[in-house]
């Protein structure tokens, strides 16, 4: 059914690699090689197909004809389930954080035009979204849904993120993506060859717990915990959705330069990163790198965005 799917969806897999070309990574003769997979569906790009395609096929075959899940008002992931309901025929339910705000913001905005129905959460039952009470709440209003977990990540998303380093046939030394939730990471890790290594970038200001999550996440879905990964937690420029004129310099020249721009909450942190790490030598000199563009944030995209700052 997965390639089925992707088919139907017209999904580009596997995401094309990408050479960044350097005099600086040159003269170190390190390789960076770019997996877009921000290229995989104009609406359903990255990790968010990653971890969407599995519970998909799971919602389908179970029967569901609802998909619920929760994020906040800017959640990319709510747009991605408004998407990806609105593609296969499932109506779609976001739970939200927060109060209502009118008029809606251009993601909650992107999410209705795609059938998404709205519900609002205070913060307190939001903090409960996973508990009996509120599922229990939520069944009775919207009957037998499918629950998306807020982020997408459960058992099912991680495994299906073991098939990005799966589908990469060159050699490399080390794989990078920017960490939310742990995930994309937890999942990548296990599908490494032997030899190769696994390093995520925490978004998120005091993200050592991450390192916990992504151990908890390996064993639930793999039932084991491996060893051949870690994750960086000093790229985070003051924390979640924040950035410095140091970053912006960065995204700036890192598109004047390669003719590409990325989103500066996950991605530009992640390249910014492994960019200095090379420099400084932690990555040892002639290693071959892999940078995993996990998609763009439609919400955030623009350097102008100042409501995340």
């Amino acid at each position: 059914m997965a390639d089925d799917l992707a088919a139907q969806l017209g999904v580009r897999m596997p995401s094309p690699l990408e050479v960044v070309r350097s005099a600086e990574l040159d003269r170190l003769g390190t390789r960076l090689i770019l997996k877009r997979d921000d290229r995989i569906h104009p609406q359903l790009s990255g990790n968010k197909w990653r971890k969407l395609q599995p519970n998909l096929e799971a919602a389908l075959a179970g029967g569901h004809d609802t998909l619920l899940t929760f994020g906040g008002a800017y959640s990319n992931h709510l747009r991605a389930v408004a998407a990806a309901g609105h593609l296969v025929g499932l109506q779609t339910v976001g739970a939200v954080r927060g109060e209502e705000h009118q008029p809606l913001n251009p993601t909650l905005t992107f999410a209705v035009a795609r059938g998404m129905h709205l519900v609002y959460l205070d913060r307190q039952t939001y903090r409960d979204k996973g508990s009996p009470k509120v599922l229990d709440q939520l069944h009775r209003e919207f009957g037998d849904f499918y629950l998306v977990p807020e982020g997408g990540t459960n058992a099912l998303a991680v495994r299906n993120c073991a098939e990005i380093t799966r589908e990469i046939e060159e050699p490399f030394d080390l794989i990078c993506t920017p960490c939310g939730t742990g995930g994309t990471l937890a999942g990548m890790a296990a599908g490494l060859p032997p030899g190769s290594r696994a390093l995520g970038f925490s978004a998120l200001k005091g993200g050592d717990f991450l390192r916990d999550e992504v151990r908890r996440l390996q064993e639930v879905a793999f039932g084991t915990a491996f060893e051949n990964w870690d994750i960086e937690t000093g790229f985070h420029f003051g924390g979640f959705g924040r950035r410095t004129p140091e970053l912006m310099e960065f995204v700036d020249q890192f598109e004047d330069h390669h003719g590409t721009p990325f989103e500066w909450v996950y991605v530009a942190k992640m390249l910014y990163g492994v960019i200095d790490l090379c420099r400084r030598g932690v990555v040892a000199p002639r290693s071959t790198v892999i940078a995993v563009i996990t998609g763009p944030d439609e919400g955030v995209q623009s350097h102008n965005a100042s409501w995340c700052c």
